[in-house]
C-alpha cells in the first residue's frame, strides 16, 4: 500500500521512524515534507499535499492513506480536512485508530507526535492500516452525507444547508 506522510517540525524525527517502519513492512512511503527542521515552519501546506495525494491516487484506484502528525495532531488533521474527499480522524489510541476506518472510512489519521512514543504511534498506524472499513449502510449512508455537504453545502432531507444563513 502507499501511505503519504507529512508532518511539522514537532514530529519530523518521529516521522523518520515511522516511516523506515512502514518501509520495513512492505508499503510505498511518500514524505511530503518537511525535509529539515525548522521551528518556524508552516505544516499546512505539507499536510494538504499528503492528503491531495491520498485523494488523487484513491480517484485513480491505487491503494493508499495518509498520516499526518505534530505536536498534538490537531492542526494537521484540521489541514487534511480541507481536501475534497478526505476523511482525516485524529488517533490517540488503538480503538480510535480502528474506528476511524472501520466506522468512518477515514483515509488518513492525524498523529500528535509529544503525545506518544513511537512505539505507541507505530501500533496505532499498523491498526489503521489492518482495520477494513464495514461497509455497514448506516456509516456508508454517514459517509455520502458528509460527501454530499462537501460537494452542495447541504445535506438533502436534514436541515443542514451552508449556502442558506440560518439565525
Amino acid at each position: 500500500m502507499r501511505i503519504h506522510i507529512a508532518t511539522d517540525h514537532a514530529g519530523l524525527d518521529f516521522s523518520q521512524h515511522l516511516q523506515q517502519h512502514l518501509r520495513d513492512n512492505g508499503h510505498e512511503v511518500v514524505d511530503h515534507g518537511p525535509t529539515e527542521y525548522d521551528a518556524l515552519d508552516d505544516y499546512p501546506a505539507f499536510c494538504i499535499n499528503a492528503a491531495i495525494a491520498v485523494a488523487r491516487d484513491q480517484s485513480a484506484g491505487v491503494e493508499a492513506l495518509g498520516v499526518v502528525f505534530g505536536g498534538s495532531g490537531n492542526g494537521e488533521q484540521i489541514a487534511a480536512n480541507k481536501v475534497r474527499g478526505i476523511r482525516a480522524a485524529l488517533v490517540w489510541n488503538l480503538s480510535t485508530a480502528k474506528l476511524a476506518r472501520d466506522h468512518n472510512d477515514a483515509n488518513v489519521i492525524s498523529i500528535g507526535a509529544r503525545q506518544h512514543s513511537v512505539d505507541e504511534a507505530i501500533a496505532f498506524i499498523d491498526a489503521f492500516i489492518a482495520e477494513p472499513f464495514t461497509a455497514e449502510e448506516r456509516h456508508v449512508r454517514r459517509i455520502a452525507q458528509l460527501a454530499e455537504f462537501e460537494e452542495t453545502g447541504t445535506i438533502e432531507g436534514k436541515g443542514v444547508d451552508a449556502l442558506t444563513e440560518r439565525g
